[in-house]
C-alpha cells in the first residue's frame, strides 16, 4: 500500500489543505462576482470592483497612515492582554481559591457588551490612545484568561503528584509540568485573543472616535463608495489572517508536541 510520501507530487498537491482553501476562495469569488453583477446594485460591488479598489487603496498614503494609527492600539492592547491574561489564567487554573474569588468578575467581563463601556472610557480617560488601548485589552484579555485557565486545569493531576512524590518543589512543578502541559492551550488563548483584539480595534474606531481604519469605513459608507468600503474591510481581514498565521507558526515553534498530539487524535 502506497504511503502519502510515495504518491506523485501532483496528488499530494491536490490533497493539501492549501488546495482546498484555494478552491473555496475561487468558488466564493465567483459567487460574489455573479451576485454583485446581477443583484448587487449600489450596495454590493462585484469581486473585481472590490479587488481594483483594494489595489487603489494600497497606493494611498491615507490608508497606510490609518493602518499605522490603528495598529498602535492593537499592538499595545494585545500586549497588555497577554501580559495580564497569561499569568492570571495560570494562577486561576492552579489555585482554586483564587478562581472562586474572581470567577464572578470573569463572568461579568464575558457577558458585558464592550460597546457599553465606551461612554465610561470617554468620561474617564478621554478620546486618546489610552482609551483605545484599554478597550482593546478588555476585548482580548478575557479570552486569554479563560483559555489559559482551562489549559492548566487539563494538565494530568497524576503528573503533578508524581513530580511531588519525587521531591519536586512547587517551582519545579510549574516549570517542568504545568507550563509545558498548558502551553498549547496558552498559545490557543493568545491566538483567540489576537482575533478579539482586532475586533476591539475596529469597534473602538467606529463607535468611540472616527479615525484610522474605522474612520475610512465611515467615510466610504457616507459617500456610498461600496467598493472602497469592502476594500477596507478586506484589508482588516487580511491583516487578521496574517497575524493569526504568525501566531500559529509561533505555537508550532514553541510547542511542537501539541501539533503531533492533534494529528494522533485526528487519526483516531
Amino acid at each position: 500500500m502506497a504511503t502519502r510520501t510515495d504518491r506523485p507530487q501532483w496528488q499530494r498537491l491536490l490533497d493539501s489543505d492549501r488546495s482546498y482553501q484555494a478552491l473555496t476562495f475561487v468558488l466564493f469569488a465567483a459567487a460574489w462576482q455573479v451576485y454583485g453583477t446581477y443583484w448587487g446594485g449600489l450596495l454590493v460591488p462585484t469581486f473585481t470592483e472590490t479587488a481594483a479598489a483594494f489595489v487603489r487603496l494600497l497606493g494611498t498614503a491615507e490608508f497606510w497612515d490609518a493602518l499605522w494609527v490603528s495598529n498602535q492600539a492593537l499592538a499595545l492592547g494585545f500586549a497588555c492582554s497577554v501580559a495580564i491574561g497569561v499569568p492570571v489564567g495560570v494562577l486561576l487554573g492552579r489555585f482554586r481559591l483564587l478562581e472562586r474569588l474572581t470567577d464572578v468578575y470573569l463572568n461579568i467581563l464575558l457577558v458585558t457588551p464592550m460597546a457599553a463601556i465606551i461612554p465610561l472610557l470617554i468620561m474617564s480617560v478621554g478620546f486618546g490612545l489610552l482609551s483605545r488601548v484599554i478597550l482593546v485589552t478588555l476585548f482580548a484579555v478575557v479570552m486569554v484568561i479563560v483559555n489559559v485557565r482551562s489549559g492548566v486545569r487539563q494538565v494530568d493531576p497524576g503528573l503533578i503528584q508524581m513530580a511531588k512524590s519525587f521531591g519536586a518543589t512547587e517551582r519545579a512543578v510549574w516549570r517542568d509540568v504545568l507550563i509545558p502541559g498548558a502551553l498549547p492551550a496558552i498559545m490557543t488563548g493568545v491566538r483567540l485573543g489576537l482575533g478579539r483584539a482586532v475586533t476591539g480595534m475596529v469597534i473602538v474606531e467606529l463607535l468611540m472616535v472616527s479615525l484610522a481604519l474605522g474612520g475610512l469605513i465611515l467615510q466610504f459608507r457616507a459617500t456610498f463608495d461600496a467598493a472602497g468600503l469592502y476594500a477596507v474591510i478586506a484589508a482588516v481581514l487580511i491583516e487578521s489572517l496574517v497575524l493569526i498565521a504568525l501566531a500559529q507558526w509561533l505555537e508550532h515553534r514553541i510547542a511542537p508536541w501539541a501539533r503531533s498530539t492533534q494529528k494522533r487524535k485526528a487519526r483516531r
